[in-house]
């Protein structure tokens, strides 16, 4: 049998924070402050324009934002979150995140170009900076030069963890002077993760593995991803931190041989019953999937998409509390 998991609902505690209060949320980072610009350095605001350094080391000043792009969905939604509104965004953001600014769309993430958005008139540009990601490669870093010369303010972030959001969220809200929303959408979450880690401690959680599942095939994720990293956070092992050839070898002997205690899986699919299909095929429908542990104790969970694929931002926490649940049956 397989258990489908699901955020929680969204708690509503506000807690308030000053300027200089981030923390990094993770188990083993509890109480240790970091700084409130992407790149841990010193920032300056002269006449109304912030000044800091990205993600990529690149030293940014917005000087206005009252029409800004964002080239990736999770970027639009950590904006809006920050109080800002868009002139426009990748698709994803109005399919995956559902933003309520009046924007245009500039396409798919995976293949913009700077005409799309110089023609937007931007005055602040958001990309990433990561080398790839869901779809496959992501080169909006081919952008730069372009938006520069144009005289367009453009920073890249890297998103990957909670901490990651965190960061990238304190900056913008450093941008659009909006404290209360990086109570809400930041502090917020990362007390409520805080708690849910310092429940993990002391316990044992024993060893897990998360499958992401295609049409193609299967890939086991590692600690460093998205979901890895939260499972680290709350005490689970990963057997792909053992068994590093999983990551490029998977095969259902070698999750046999490994056998562990907890199995969560992430179905990826162009719509929900391609990616069911390929859940089924990859799982229940292989005869050896029975001989697993995890299968015969009803510790295999399949994970929401909107926690766990897409970045959740604000409801990081509840990815957490998931996960949580799962191992540890509370």
């Amino acid at each position: 049998m397989i258990k489908v998991a699901k955020g929680a609902a969204a708690l509503s505690c506000v807690l308030s924070v000053g300027v200089g209060s981030l923390f990094l949320a993770g188990c083993a980072s509890q109480g240790n402050p970091v700084a409130s610009d992407a790149g841990e350095t010193e920032t300056s605001a002269t006449q109304g324009a912030y000044t800091f350094t990205d993600d990529l080391g690149r030293e940014v000043t917005v000087a206005s934002h009252n029409r800004v792009v964002a080239g990736m969905g999770s970027f639009a939604n950590v904006w809006e979150l920050a109080g800002g509104t868009l002139v426009g965004a990748s698709d994803d953001a109005f399919s995956d995140y559902h933003i309520a600014s009046n924007a245009q769309k500039i396409g798919d993430f995976s293949s913009l170009n700077a005409e799309s958005i110089i023609a937007l008139n931007p005055d602040f540009v958001i990309l990433t900076g990561s080398s790839s990601g869901r779809g496959g490669g992501v080169a909006q870093t081919e952008l730069a030069d372009t938006l520069t010369a144009a005289n367009i303010p453009v920073a890249y972030f890297k998103v990957t963890t909670f901490d990651d959001y965190l960061r990238m969220l304190r900056t913008c809200c450093n941008i659009t002077g909006d404290e209360q929303a990086y109570a809400e959408n930041g502090q917020g979450p990362a007390d409520r993760i805080a708690e849910i880690c310092a429940k993990a401690e002391g316990k044992q959680a024993g060893s897990a593995v998360v499958l992401t599942t295609y049409s193609g095939g299967t890939r086991v994720q590692s600690s460093s991803t998205q979901t890895g990293t939260m499972l680290a956070d709350l005490g689970a092992q990963n057997i792909a931190d053992s068994d590093k050839g999983l990551l490029s070898d998977y095969s259902i002997e070698a999750l046999i041989k490994d056998n562990p205690q907890t199995i969560f899986l992430l179905p990826m699919g162009n719509s929900d019953e391609s990616a069911q299909r390929a859940l089924a095929e990859q799982t229940t429908q292989n005869p050896a999937w029975a001989q697993l542990d995890a299968v015969k104790n009803d510790r295999v969970v399949t994970l929401d998409p909107q926690l766990f694929q897409y970045k959740p931002n604000a409801q990081w926490d509840q990815a957490y509390q998931v996960l949580f649940d799962a191992l540890y049956g509370e």
